[in-house]
């Protein structure tokens, strides 16, 4: 290969000289690159969402193939992310389908060194008990002669993988049980 064979091979040459000022496109590619399909070739269809993981909101595409996710990419359509993803937001998919996403409930007791499987109804009821006892322990009525109709024995710290929607329902869920110690880390 001659050295001006190998220049203009060269994708900052190509990018200089050619109709891809910015590198994003032709420029961009090798001979190898060219030959390689994308991940997102074979989706049956593209569902347009919304990244869960803070309130930003960017904009995802998600190849679906054979009703499975296969790829989560960031929607250069959407005016708020303009294609891009943070890390987190770039790792998505395995919030749908990674392999260390849990599918059954696991419970590990007080002073416990191991998981135990519980089933779903199980849990449900021992988390409502626990709601219920610690709403019943902490409600205060009055402080300082003031009505306050409270309690401090519940919280809430939100998750960054909930949306909108969900964290505006979970807020209401604790302000109707009396929780004054609602907050969420989606706020970046």
């Amino acid at each position: 290969m001659g050295v001006r064979t190998w220049i203009t091979s060269w994708p900052v040459y190509r990018q200089i000289t050619g109709g891809d000022p910015l590198g994003r496109g032709p420029a961009a590619k090798s001979r190898r690159t060219e030959r390689i399909d994308p991940r997102v070739a074979t989706a049956d269809r593209v569902v347009r969402s919304v990244c869960p993981y803070c309130a930003v909101g960017c904009g995802q595409n998600v190849y679906v193939q054979d009703g499975r996710v296969t790829q989560i990419e960031g929607d250069p359509d959407s005016p708020v992310s303009r294609g891009r993803l943070c890390p987190k937001g770039s790792a998505s998919l395995q919030l749908t389908t990674g392999p260390a996403r849990e599918q059954r409930v696991l419970y590990r007791r007080p002073y416990g060194t191991d998981w135990e499987r519980l089933d779903l109804d199980t849990a449900m009821e021992m988390i409502a008990d626990r709601v219920i006892e610690a709403r019943r322990a902490g409600w205060q009525w009055e402080v300082g002669g003031k009505r306050v109709r409270r309690t401090l024995g519940l919280a809430s710290l939100g998750g960054a993988t909930l949306d909108n929607e969900e964290n505006y329902l979970i807020k209401k869920l604790f302000t109707a049980l009396g929780a004054i110690q609602i907050e969420n880390q989606a706020r970046i």
